[in-house]
């Protein structure tokens, strides 16, 4: 039997880095992750909500705006800081959202005496995120889109960013067969045994009319 583990657990503290920084006694521990799960779920609904408003957009722009690679929150006495990684902030440049966002998250955090301060920063180089690549395949799927042309697309798509290697796995019932398989691509070097290797990596499931899909991407980032 294969031993599984997450790459980015794997790798916290030496080439991940944590995305919560806050101190805590132990008996308020369990409310602060519990407050920060709020924070990030809120957001991403903030986003989705606002997302299916406007439909009508070209695919190269709908099938990867808005997405959010990850999310950082550091607490302080008084202020709790949100700052949300994002592919193309182009929801959250618009006026007023930030103000009706930061709204929404105020209900979610538990100390009233407690200030929220949003910052948004854009990659600058989204399609080296898996998130971004992992909502590009779920686009293409939904569209009706073969699933092996859909993965060679988002392969193509890693060549304006520098890796060094990538892998995407697909597993369901592809194409709508009866038996669930599952089919990978790959391209360049993957080392995951290798702790000093920097590697993104993220699990996805996409919604089809033939059941749930599971994606998996992993991006072989730089060695230190």
């Amino acid at each position: 039997m294969g031993q599984k583990i997450n790459p980015l657990g794997f790798r916290l503290g030496t080439t991940q880095n944590h995305h919560s920084f806050w101190f805590a006694q132990p008996k308020n521990y369990s409310e602060g992750l519990q407050e920060d799960k709020k924070i990030r779920d809120c957001i991403k609904n903030y986003i989705q909500k606002n997302r299916k408003k406007g439909s009508n957009r070209k695919i190269e722009s709908d099938s990867s705006s808005e997405v959010i690679t990850h999310i950082e929150i550091q607490k302080e006495i008084d202020t709790t800081h949100v700052i949300i990684h994002i592919g193309f902030p182009n929801l959250l440049k618009k006026k007023g959202a930030i103000e009706e966002l930061e709204k929404d998250l105020q209900k979610e955090v538990n100390s009233i005496n407690q200030r929220l301060n949003i910052a948004i920063e854009k990659v600058k180089e989204p399609y080296r995120q898996p998130n971004i690549l992992a909502e590009y395949i779920a686009f293409q799927l939904k569209n009706r889109v073969s699933f092996r042309k859909a993965m060679k697309k988002a392969i193509e798509l890693t060549k304006k960013a520098d890796i060094k290697g990538v892998k995407i796995q697909i597993a369901g019932r592809l194409a709508g067969k009866e038996i669930a398989r599952a089919e990978c691509i790959k391209k360049g070097r993957l080392p995951l045994q290798t702790i000093r290797a920097k590697i993104d990596y993220c699990c996805y499931p996409i919604r089809t009319i033939y059941g749930v899909l599971g994606v998996k991407i992993w991006i072989f980032v730089e060695e230190e």
